[in-house]
């Protein structure tokens, strides 16, 4: 019997595994990122990408244009050039006017109040002449605000303006208070001019009958008052101005006070409603005798019934330091 044979096995070698590694591409340089000549293509686009993100921005951008300048168009048509469209109480002026003084110190020394010169040194007064003179160039010069001059109207107590026209302002009338003067700086006499700020539509309640002056109000401005009611009636609405020293001492040493053309501010210039060519009315104060080499604290207050006075807020009052070496 013949042997039989197992059939012979063979081995089949087993596949090599090969481990791949991806490799990073090489990082593209900077200048190749900014313009690439192969591609044609900058910052990765080419002119077709870059286009179509123009047009779209271009469109965009126009849309919203046209979006806003309708809207500014809407809102103004609300508007009056002329007329605020919150007034009195509604506005943040709100309707308690303030009092102003002029000259002030310079842009140095914004914050001061302090007027203080020497009264024999021409250049050293001119700084606060100069002052003045550049605050009353449009009083003097009708032409330099816009409209003044062609509807100038010369107002009094019985002739108000008519609609459209302003009241003149004829700083002429200010005694020794003028440019040709040297507002009387010179002669160690002093002028500040007073005005009070303007607030739209604002119509004084005025004391006009001086059995209704309040308790608070200076002994010679109540007198003033009296004597005005029994020569000229006629002038009583006016908002009242006082001028005094703030302390006894002040009181003493600030001297005899006169006020041009009146003391006050006429009715007739009132309510102010920023027609062209309006300028404030002013009062000028003339300190005749100010005792020198000391200063002077000195509070001025407008008079009205609906005018309240507030040291810290300033209203309806202002305070300054005058010194005359």
């Amino acid at each position: 019997m013949s042997k039989s044979r197992s059939p012979a096995t063979t081995s089949v070698p087993e596949p090599e595994h090969e481990t791949f590694m991806r490799r990073k591409p090489d990082p593209i340089p900077f200048h190749r990122f900014l313009y690439n000549s192969d591609k044609g293509t900058v910052l990765g686009r080419n002119a077709t990408s870059w286009a179509k993100i123009g047009i779209f921005y271009i469109v965009f951008y126009s849309v919203l244009a046209a979006l806003v300048a309708v809207c500014m168009w809407v809102f103004f048509q609300t508007l009056d050039p002329r007329i605020p469209k919150w007034q009195m109480d509604q506005s943040l002026i709100g309707t308690n006017p303030g009092l102003g003084f002029r000259p002030l110190p310079s842009e140095d020394n914004v914050e001061s109040t302090l007027i203080w010169y020497k009264g024999t040194d021409e250049k050293n007064y001119k700084m606060w002449t100069d002052a003045l003179d550049d605050f009353l160039q449009d009083y003097r010069t009708p032409g330099q605000v816009s409209g003044r001059g062609q509807n100038i109207y010369n107002c009094d107590y019985n002739q108000p303006p008519p609609k459209g026209m302003v009241c003149d302002v004829d700083i002429k009338q200010y005694g020794p208070c003028t440019l040709e003067n040297h507002y009387n700086y010179h002669k160690s006499a002093p002028c500040i001019f007073l005005k009070l700020n303007k607030i739209y539509g604002w119509v004084p309640e005025f004391y006009n009958e001086s059995s209704s002056l309040p308790s608070n109000m200076p002994t010679d401005l109540k007198e003033y008052i009296k004597e005005k009611e029994q020569k000229e009636l006629h002038t009583m609405n006016t908002v009242w101005v006082s001028c005094e020293g703030e302390n006894a001492a002040d009181i003493e040493n600030v001297g005899q006070i006169q006020y041009y053309p009146r003391r006050g501010f006429p009715g007739y210039y009132y309510p102010y409603e920023n027609s062209e060519g309006y300028l404030s009315p002013l009062v000028a104060v003339h300190f005749e005798r100010p005792v020198r080499g000391i200063i002077i604290n000195i509070e001025c207050k407008a008079w009205a019934h609906n005018i309240k006075h507030d040291r810290h807020e300033r209203m309806g009052t202002v305070h300054f330091e005058l010194m005359i070496d």
